[in-house]
């Protein structure tokens, strides 16, 4: 079978590629700043708390909160909360891109006022700066099956933001900007947590953001990192050179807090935690802050495609439809740059379609549709699994907005129209993402199945083994490298039969050179490396933060042909003592 490749959610743009909804919010940040932030003061000239003026506040909840203990949120979208700062805060590093998009001088980094805000400490921030922040509760499925074990209450009252504290949201060149600290203390939804986060998830969190979006697919940013030079808390992890599945010691870590930056932090989970109050009628506002909360998301993550003076079923239905583009979109670039999420509940499924909560992610190395890192994973949530993962969040989604039509039993129809077409449009943009990252007009469903059982067979380095192909051999030697084993006499006759196949198709389409050139635009050379990334985050613990600086250079150029010293360090497969290692091949969630 062969589709024709029309209009794929990955489009060309300035030489980089961008999913077909980005690249009107990357217009809107290219307007020049008028002159560099450079102080806590003028940060706050922008501030414009939208969440917490628009939606309701939990009537539980302290007023000076001091709410650090598990409890239940019975109403209301949010807790209002303290950070708990970390005690003698040390720069570790920041994210000059952003900084730019922010139009924050580099200064601030270090600046310690921003230091102190950025580290979990309110007490002295200017007006209009809140000296207090605010966690968010959601409900938690799994693959499209509702769960309130994880509560400790055992209702789902109980699970929400268990240590994110969101701090600031402003608006800044044009474009809104939530603000939130990851690792900052104890809120209600602890669970019995300390609500910290470790030096080496914040890191792997803060270069992932970092290296997710140089390659254009749509995540939550990093903004500033910063370790305690002197609290620390015990996490289970590996010995070295460890094959066990699960870790075997404690291991006493450094605290951190890392800024995450995005249009909104609104999950999936959130919408189906009203979507289930509802449902129940659970209290009688229960309808009303579902509503609230779906609107305030149109208002946050789709203002210029969706008319707030539509009737509400219509923008319900719009909002479903523009979801579904983005989050089908959003998976299939996952898949092409070998991302793998590890753990896509529906509390981890941002409702603007972006890459959210960077826990037990991993990036494929070898091939392997059902590559997964984390130990908790399962299949469910494996590499190739992400799309039908997709979808179960996607269905859970349009059954909370269920609720909201009352008795229109058109808009309903539509609405299971929208649900019931995930699957047909998801298949259609994965062969579109295929056939670009094959560089093939059309998508060619045989040659395709051939090259994942070659792959699948030779142990190929998914990363090395595109970006070849990229350079149109007309050799199978020249793929080689991407091996990590050799092939049969027979299996290397396959290769080659492939590569013929294969050149007959491309070479129907148009020069060559520019073909390359286009492919390079889709297949990273650089990619994320646990082996490699391991170091950093070992170092960093040590005080040494050279290799972060580092690797935020390599990561934000994944496009780019580099320096030989470079390629050399970087351009490599993973050595085979780190194949099965535990804590770099594979890991378990604590962080």
């Amino acid at each position: 079978m062969k589709l024709k490749v029309r209009s794929a959610s990955i489009q060309l743009h300035r030489g980089r590629t961008l999913t077909k909804y980005s690249s009107k919010t990357m217009a809107m940040n290219n307007i020049p700043p008028k002159k560099k932030i450079v102080s806590i003061k003028e940060l706050a000239d922008f501030t414009d708390y939208s969440f917490l003026n628009s939606l309701v506040r939990d009537p539980d909840a302290t007023k000076n909160g001091d709410d650090f203990k598990p409890r239940q949120v019975l109403s209301g979208h949010y807790v209002p909360v303290k950070p708990t700062p970390l005690p003698a805060p040390q720069y570790v590093t920041h994210s000059k891109l952003l900084f730019e998009e922010l139009s924050l001088s580099d200064s601030l980094a270090v600046d310690e006022d921003f230091v102190r805000l950025f580290s979990g400490d309110l007490s002295k921030v200017p007006e209009p700066i809140k000296p207090m922040g605010w966690a968010t509760g959601y409900a938690l499925s799994i693959f499209g099956t509702e769960y309130v074990q994880q509560c400790p209450f055992q209702t789902g009252n109980g699970y929400g933001d268990g240590r994110a504290i969101s701090v600031l949201e402003a608006v800044i060149n044009n474009k809104r900007w939530e603000m939130q600290l990851k690792g900052a203390g104890r809120t209600p939804y602890c669970r019995g947590g300390d609500g910290r986060a470790v030096l080496r998830s914040s890191v792997r969190e803060f270069l992932a953001q970092e290296h997710m979006h140089a390659l254009n697919i749509p995540t939550s940013r990093s903004l500033s990192l910063y370790v305690s030079n002197s609290e620390q808390v015990d996490r289970p992890w590996y010995l070295d050179g460890s094959q066990s599945v699960d870790p075997e010691i404690m291991v006493a870590n450094p605290v951190a807090i890392s800024t995450r930056v995005a249009p909104s932090f609104i999950r999936v989970g959130q919408i189906e935690l009203f979507g289930r109050r509802a449902r129940s009628n659970e209290h009688k506002n229960a309808k009303q802050e579902l509503k609230m909360l779906v609107l305030h998301a149109i208002e946050r993550e789709y203002k210029d495609e969706i008319e707030p003076k539509l009737p509400l079923e219509d923008q319900l239905l719009l909002l479903a439809s523009k979801y579904r583009n983005r989050l089908i979109s959003l998976v299939c670039n996952w898949l092409r740059v070998g991302y793998c999420q590890g753990n896509f509940n529906s509390d981890n499924c941002a409702i603007g379609g972006i890459t959210l909560d960077y826990g037990p992610f991993g990036f494929c190395e070898t091939f392997d549709p059902s590559y997964q890192a984390w130990t908790g994973g399962g299949r469910h949530f494996s590499f190739f699994n992400q799309p039908l993962a997709a979808q179960k969040n996607f269905d859970m989604f349009c059954s909370a907005l269920e609720h909201l039509f009352d008795s229109n039993s058109s808009a309903s129809e539509k609405l299971i129209e929208i649900r019931s077409g995930f699957a047909k449009m998801m298949e259609r943009e994965l062969e579109m993402m295929w056939a670009t990252k094959l560089g093939l007009e059309d998508f060619d469903r045989t040659l395709f199945i051939g090259l994942m059982q070659l792959m699948v067979k030779t142990k190929v380095d998914y990363t090395i083994f595109f970006r070849e192909l990229s350079n149109i051999p007309d050799n199978i030697s020249q793929l080689e490298n991407s091996f990590y084993k050799t092939p049969t006499e027979a299996l290397y006759k396959e290769w080659e039969q492939w590569l013929s196949d294969w050149r007959a198709l491309i070479c129907k389409n148009e020069d060559l050179a520019t073909l390359s050139k286009k492919m390079k635009r889709i297949n990273p050379k650089y990619t994320w490396r646990e082996w490699l990334v391991a170091p950093a985050y070992q170092n960093a613990m040590k005080g040494d933060y050279a290799l972060i600086k580092e690797l935020q250079k390599i990561l934000t150029t994944p496009y780019d042909e580099l320096s030989s010293d470079v390629e050399e360090k970087y351009y490599q497969k993973c050595p085979e003592e780190f194949l099965w290692s535990g804590g770099i091949s594979h890991y378990s969630c604590s962080s």
